[in-house]
């Protein structure tokens, strides 16, 4: 063969289709794919459909080669391709490289990107004079702006959002339909002629009056909102009038991305203290919102993690350490010394913040307990007594979503000590709140799984459908406490069904009765013709979510799973929340807890944490340590009386419950106004960083480990802390003492349990577990123990990821059943 003929040989067409999924539609990817083809000389079509994307290339060898390998190694920074199946085609003679319409499939499903802040191009335009979108709170591109929160159906094109209703002009038609324009196919794209507008109607606007003695304005009548009254500011004129009254002092309330903040001045006590009253959150910490991350520096201690994670294009709330100098009013976090800041991540945002020139109090647009206000009639109606104006617009929101909330944990020398970040447990971001930026990307389980509806707890509700061995956690959904929250939920609910494709084969709930997500699972299994539920144990759900999200294959064998949260029902009928488990997808075994106690009034005593450092002490005999002067004699005779009768008084396990009475006898907390409250004011009684050996400062404990299963005795911890209370020993130190003594419980336990069964992997799960002082104390302590440790980084400890424990162990039982 000569070299001629060998570089004709080269040069035959071949024919490729490829078949894409993951997240790739309204990330930019058609475009790439489109450019990437022309760069090569390349000729065929690129299209979306309800599953992913499809690719037809034809060219010479080489260069069909590298265009396969380029797809993954150069895809735009947004997307996430799960699958790329390459199939040898027969060419086809195309003339050229195209963009075919959008195809939907019956059956076929795709993933969705979250929401996502607004890029650096666009925030260049935004506040560039001479740009057409100058200041235009709605500017986006396909690197940036809404996604799931428009989005009503798939494929992801424009006619399935939300913005079907605003034809573009031409200048933004000509963008859309441009491949080498970085808004080509950007669904939201728009502009101050032919896109949304904002408007602001005051309380004068709303004929609205104070009554007499009135904290916040009366609820005003519900008027159309779908446009602006004429007598309405828009949009200069709206935005300066913002910005004066919120210089003012006053409180507004503010449509954005995924529902409706409240904000207020956060260098302005009065307003805070205004906008608490009026929300009924007396003492619950509220996010602020800067303009920038160097403002963020001047407030607060920011590592390059947290910067990272601030900046990122999930844009959460991150918790943050707070200059004690810094000009925020004190009573935006009272009794802490984190701050909750995030950076704007709307156009919107970015020209309120610089226009206000200050931080804002950005907190969610609801009253206290219930879903945040997303559309402009229900906002006038729910949040009427709360704000003094209202920043409208009228692009509609499908999708309701919250802000996230995320922290960094560090050990004691307050460095970031976890792995970059990943959707694994290795990472060094915990989410406390997922939502907005992080919600709806998907779990990826180490197993196939069939299609599961997971109900959730009843608090920090989450749900959970499954498909194929993806895990869609939803949205934070609340406290399924309110009729709100249960709309709230079922509207989730039916979008993440129908844009996911899912019909649940079964159902799984909470073992607990009585919860309203057990009613939910139990309603759905009879309307849809299903099966009874799976129950499962709410803290082997814990565990069990904690392993799935680190991929944590079931032929690995069990782990130590350790559980620690305020109140989860037991397989006995009492109250757990201080439990150890071995075991693994399959079934946990119970093999230590906390030792039982009384908890009297059980949720009164859960708002009263009082009650329970009075039922602790005189059910362990230590009456006479209680010091009395710090509480009313008649109710602690009352509380005796309860214990002892057995009235009300519930047995419980649960370690919050163990904070919550050492926090009120330090008078940290004696009543609490929100959950975990005397938990994390007790925590943040420690300075940052104080250096301490665990082994050498813990509070005695017992360890009864005569029967199955160990139960850890909790007296002698009440005797030395009661000394050293007697003693005035400085609270910030006998709290430092009470958390290293739970480290070393947790230590000592695990130790026990490793001997017995030879298992050295420790899954770490339940609210307690976002105590970062605890796990700066802790994990230390287990690494020079050389266990391995399993903890949360893509779903929160806390309740918000039950529902995927719920799902995979139901998933699990399902298949082995099927198998067998």
């Amino acid at each position: 063969m000569t070299v001629e003929t060998a570089k004709l040989e080269t040069r035959d067409v071949i024919a490729r289709r490829i078949t894409i999924t993951g997240v790739v539609q309204g990330v930019g990817f058609r475009p790439f794919v489109f450019n990437l083809a022309e760069e090569l000389g390349l000729s065929g079509w690129v299209l979306n459909h309800s599953g992913g994307v499809d690719i037809e290339v034809e060219g010479p060898e080489a260069d069909v080669a590298s265009f396969i390998a380029d797809l993954s190694a150069k895809a735009p920074p947004l997307a996430q391709i799960v699958s790329l199946e390459a199939d040898v085609s027969t060419p086809r003679g195309h003339k050229r490289f195209e963009i075919r319409r959008s195809e939907s499939v019956i059956g076929r499903y795709q993933l969705i990107s979250p929401d996502v802040a607004t890029c650096p191009d666009c925030l260049q335009e935004l506040f560039d004079p001479k740009d057409r979108r100058y200041r235009y709170p709605f500017t986006n591109c396909t690197n940036c702006g809404p996604r799931f929160t428009i989005i009503e159906d798939i494929p992801y094109d424009r006619p399935h959002t939300t913005m079907r209703v605003f034809p573009m002009c031409g200048a933004c038609q000509a963008e859309y339909d441009n491949p080498r324009d970085r808004r080509f196919h950007a669904q939201p794209n728009a502009c101050p002629r032919c896109g949304p507008e904002i408007w602001l109607l005051e309380a004068a606007t709303l004929s609205r009056s104070l009554a007499p003695g009135e904290a916040g304005p009366a609820d005003p009548p519900v008027t159309a909102t779908a446009q602006p009254p004429n007598a309405s500011p828009t949009g200069e004129a709206a935005l300066a009038r913002v910005r004066d009254l919120l210089r003012e002092g006053k409180i507004l309330a503010i449509k954005g991305l995924g529902g409706f903040h409240l904000a207020c001045d956060a260098t302005n006590a009065n307003a805070v203290r205004v906008l608490r009253a009026r929300k009924k959150r007396p003492h619950k910490p509220l996010a602020i919102m800067v303009p920038g991350i160097d403002e963020v520096k001047a407030l607060c201690k920011v590592s390059p993690m947290a910067e990272r994670t601030l900046t990122s294009p999930q844009c959460p709330i991150v918790l943050l350490e707070a200059d004690p100098d810094s000009p925020i009013a004190p009573n935006v976090a009272p009794n802490s010394r984190l701050l909750g800041v995030m950076l704007p991540y709307t156009p919107l945002h970015h020209v309120l913040l610089r226009d206000a020139g200050r931080p804002l109090v950005m907190t969610s647009g609801n009253s206290s307990e219930e879903p945040i206000a997303k559309d402009n009639a229900e906002a006038l109606q729910r949040l009427g007594s709360l704000a003094d104006a209202f920043l409208l617009h009228d692009r509609d929101i499908h999708a309701r979503y919250d802000d996230s909330v995320v922290q960094l944990i560090a050990d004691r020398d307050g460095q970031d000590s976890l792995p970059p970040t990943s959707e694994r447990g290795s990472s060094r971001i915990q989410p406390v709140r997922r939502a907005r930026g992080y919600a709806p990307a998907p779990i990826q389980l180490p197993f196939a799984v069939p299609q599961i509806l997971a109900t959730g707890p009843l608090l920090k509700n989450t749900f959970t459908l499954t498909r194929d061995s993806y895990a869609f956690v939803s949205q934070h959904i609340g406290d399924l406490e309110t009729l709100e929250t249960l709309e709230h939920y079922q509207a989730a609910l039916e979008t993440y069904r129908s844009l996911f494709r899912v019909e649940p084969e079964a159902v799984a709930s909470d073992l607990h009765p009585d919860y309203l997500s057990t009613r939910i699972a139990d309603a759905f299994a009879r309307e849809h013709g299903l099966p009874e539920p799976y129950r499962i144990q709410h803290h082997q759900a814990h565990i069990a979510a904690c392993l799935a999200e680190n991929a944590w294959f079931p032929d690995r064998g069990p782990v130590i799973g350790i559980a620690f949260d305020g109140t989860g029902y037991g397989d006995d009928g009492h109250i757990w929340g201080g439990e150890w488990f071995v075991g693994n997808y399959a079934s946990f075994k119970r093999v230590a807890h906390l030792e039982y106690l009384p908890l009297p009034g059980g949720d009164a005593a859960i708002r009263n944490p009082w009650r329970t450092a009075v039922a602790y002490l005189h059910a362990l005999g230590l009456d006479e340590a209680l010091p009395l002067g710090e509480f009313c004699p008649a109710d602690v005779m009352r509380i005796r009386r309860m214990v002892d009768g057995g009235l009300n008084s519930p047995l419980n396990s649960s370690m919050g419950r163990l904070f919550d009475a050492v926090s009120a006898l330090l008078r940290v907390c004696h009543t609490t106004t929100y959950e975990a409250q005397a938990a994390i004011e007790l925590e943040q009684l420690v300075a940052p960083r104080a250096s301490v050996d665990p082994a050498t400062v813990a509070y005695p404990f017992a360890i009864d480990s005569a029967d199955s299963p160990y139960q850890v005795q909790v007296g002698p911890l009440f005797e030395a802390l009661l000394t050293d209370i007697g003693q005035m020993l400085p609270h910030n130190e006998i709290s430092l003492r009470f958390h290293a003594t739970v480290a070393a419980m947790i230590d000592d336990v695990s130790r026990r349990i490793r001997d017995v069964t030879g298992i050295n992997t420790v899954a770490l799960s339940g609210g307690v577990f976002q105590n970062r002082l605890l796990l700066a104390l802790l994990r230390p302590q287990l690494r020079r123990a050389g266990f391995d440790l399993l903890q949360h980084g893509a779903v929160p400890p806390n309740d918000g990821g039950v529902s995927l424990g719920q799902a995979v162990m139901a998933g699990f039982a399902i298949e082995n059943r099927t198998e067998g």
